[in-house]
C-alpha cells in the first residue's frame, strides 16, 4: 500500500510530533527482536510437526488413496501398526536423488548464468536489473529478474521431451514423488541450517555489523539487517539475516520464493495429469481446471516477478527455515494436492459445475490482479494515476527507518484498497476455493489448502497491520478509519 519513498532528515518528527530514533525502528522492520512464549510454543510446534504434517499427507494418498483417517482407523483398531506404515513408505532412491540435484542445479544455472531476453521482445513485461525496496539498514538491493525465462525454458524442455526426444517419461515425479520428497527435506534443512550459521559469522550487507566482527556479536541496536532473539528456535526458523546473498546476484529469498518450488508447481501438475491418464486412459475435466487455474497463477507470479520484491516477503520477512524449509517442500508437496488427489480419484464435474468452478476462479484472479495492479501503479506513479477512472485519495504518512533516514510515503484508500486494507487476499482466496471444489467432495484432502490459505492469509493480514502501525503511527491509525475493514466489508 506504501508508494515511493523519499529520504529526507534524520530523527526528524512524525506528523502527530512523536520523535523515531533507531532503535525504535527497528521494530518495525521483519520479525521480533523478543520472543514471547507463544510465538516461541508455535514456532517448535511448527518445527515438530510440520514436516510430520507433509509426510502424512502424501503417505494417506499413497497408503490409502488420499483418505485422510485410514492411518488413524488403521492404527487404532489393530489392523496396522506405526512400523508398518513406516515399513510401506518408500525410501530415498539414487534415481531420485540424481533427479532432484539435477533439477535443483538446472534451475541455479537458469537462474544465475542467463540474463533476462523476455523483457526485450514481450511488450509489457519488466525483467532484467530491477531494485528492490529500501532495506532496514537503507540500502536498495538489486536483483536479476528472470523467472519467466526460466519458467517457459523449462516447461518448452518438458514438453520437447514429452513430444518428441523422450528421455524420461512424463509421469517421472509422480513415479519418485515420495523419494523425492526426502531429497527435497534435506535441501530445505540443509539450505536453512547455512544461512543461520551464514547469518552469524558472514552476513552478506556490509552493514549488518561492525567492520570485522561476528554478527552476533554486535549490538541490537546496530545489528541493521541482521536480527538475534537470544532464542535459537525462533532465529532458526523465523531467520537472521534480512537479505541473504552469495555472489553479487545470488538472492536467497528470490531464488527460493519462486526457483525451484514454484517453477516446479506445474510441472508437477502436468506430471500428475500424465499418471492419470496413464492409469485411467483419459484426464479429466477436474485435472485439467486445476492444471489451467494453478498455471494461471503461477504464470502471473513470473510476469509480475519485478512487482514481488515489494511484497511482504522480500520486504519484511527474514530468510530462514520458514522460507527455506518451506519453499522446499511445504510448497510443492502441499501445494499440488488437488492434483495428487486426482490421480487416485478421476473426478469428472458435471459442466455447471466445472463452469462454476472456472468462473470462481477466473473471478478470483480478476480481484487478486486488479487490486494488486492498483497498488503498484499507484506506487510506481507516486499517486498520480486514475484509479476505477477518478484521482486516488490518499493518506499522507512518514516513518524512519534504521539507518536513521525519514522517509515520506501514501497509503492508498481507493478502488479495492479502498473496499478493504487487504481485499487482493480475497482474490486470492477465492482462486484457492476454485483449486479444491474442482475435486469435488468425496474427500477432506484437497480442501486443506483453502483451510490452510484462510490461515495463513489472515495471520499475514495481522501480522503486516501490527507492522505497519509500528511503522506509521497515528497516520496508520487515520488510514484504518477511512478503511475499517481488514478483509471482508462488514465482517472483518
Amino acid at each position: 500500500m506504501a508508494a515511493k519513498s523519499q529520504p529526507n532528515i534524520p530523527k526528524a518528527k512524525s506528523l502527530d510530533g512523536v520523535t523515531n530514533d533507531r532503535t525504535a525502528s527497528q521494530g518495525q522492520w521483519g520479525r521480533a527482536w523478543e520472543v514471547d512464549w507463544f510465538s516461541l510454543a508455535s514456532v517448535i510446534f511448527l518445527l515438530l510437526f510440520a514436516p510430520f504434517i507433509v509426510y502424512y499427507f502424501i503417505m494417506a494418498c499413497d497408503q490409502y488413496s488420499c483418505a485422510l483417517t485410514g492411518p488413524v482407523v488403521d492404527i487404532v483398531t489393530g489392523h496396522a501398526r506405526l512400523s508398518d506404515i513406516w515399513a510401506k513408505t518408500p525410501p530415498i532412491t539414487r534415481k531420485a536423488a540424481q533427479l532432484y540435484t539435477l533439477w535443483v542445479t538446472f534451475q541455479v544455472l537458469l537462474y544465475t548464468s542467463l540474463p533476462d531476453f523476455c523483457h526485450k521482445f514481450l511488450p509489457g513485461y519488466v525483467g532484467g536489473i530491477q531494485e528492490g525496496a529500501v532495506t532496514p539498514a537503507g540500502v536498495v538491493n538489486k536483483y536479476q529478474i528472470n523467472g519467466l525465462q526460466a519458467w517457459l525454458l523449462t516447461h518448452l524442455l518438458w514438453f520437447a521431451n514429452a513430444h518428441l526426444l523422450s528421455w524420461f517419461s512424463p509421469t517421472i515425479i509422480f513415479d519418485n514423488w515420495i523419494p523425492l520428497l526426502w531429497c527435497a527435506n534435506i535441501l530445505g534443512y540443509a539450505v536453512s541450517t547455512f544461512a543461520m550459521v551464514k547469518g552469524y559469522f558472514f552476513p552478506t550487507s556490509a552493514r549488518d555489523c561492525f567492520p570485522g566482527e561476528p554478527c552476533w556479536l554486535v549490538p541490537i541496536p546496530m545489528a541493521g539487517q541482521c536480527k538475534f532473539t537470544g532464542n535459537f528456535f525462533y532465529n532458526y526458523m523465523m531467520g537472521i539475516e534480512f537479505n541473504p546473498r552469495i555472489g553479487k546476484w545470488f538472492d536467497f529469498k528470490l531464488f527460493f520464493n519462486g526457483r525451484p518450488g514454484i517453477v516446479a508447481w506445474t510441472l508437477i501438475n502436468l506430471s500428475f495429469a500424465a499418471k492419470q491418464r496413464e492409469l485411467h486412459s483419459h484426464v479429466t475435466n477436474a485435472m485439467v481446471l486445476v492444471n489451467v487455474l494453478q498455471a494461471i497463477y503461477v504464470i502471473d507470479f513470473f510476469w509480475n516477478e519485478t512487482w514481488y520484491l515489494k511484497t511482504i516477503d522480500i520486504c519484511h520477512d527474514h530468510f530462514g527455515w520458514y522460507l527455506g524449509w518451506g519453499d522446499c517442500v511445504w510448497l510443492p508437496y502441499l501445494y499440488t494436492l488437488q492434483g495428487l488427489y486426482l490421480v487416485y480419484h478421476p473426478v469428472q464435474l458435471s459442466t455447471p459445475h466445472a463452469v462454476g468452478v472456472l468462473l470462481l476462479g477466473l473471478v478470483g484472479y480478476y480481484i487478486f490482479r486488479v487490486a494488486n495492479h492498483q497498488k503498484d501503479l499507484f506506487r510506481r506513479t507516486d499517486g498520480r494515476c486514475l484509479i476505477w477512472g477518478r484521482k486516488p485519495k490518499v493518506i499522507e504518512c512518514s516513518y524512519t527507518s534504521a539507518d536513521g533516514q525519514r522517509h515520506h510515503s501514501k497509503l492508498l484508500v481507493s478502488g479495492f484498497w479502498g473496499v478493504a486494507r487487504h481485499f487482493n487476499y480475497v482474490g486470492d482466496l477465492m482462486g484457492s476455493l476454485a483449486y479444491c471444489l474442482a475435486c469435488g467432495g468425496g474427500h477432506l484432502l484437497p480442501y486443506f489448502y483453502i483451510i490452510y490459505m484462510a490461515i495463513l492469509l489472515t495471520h499475514r493480514c495481522l501480522r503486516d497491520e501490527h507492522r505497519c502501525a509500528s511503522k506509521y503511527g497515528r497516520d496508520w491509525e487515520r488510514y484504518t478509519a477511512a478503511v475499517p475493514y481488514r478483509l471482508l466489508p462488514g465482517i472483518f
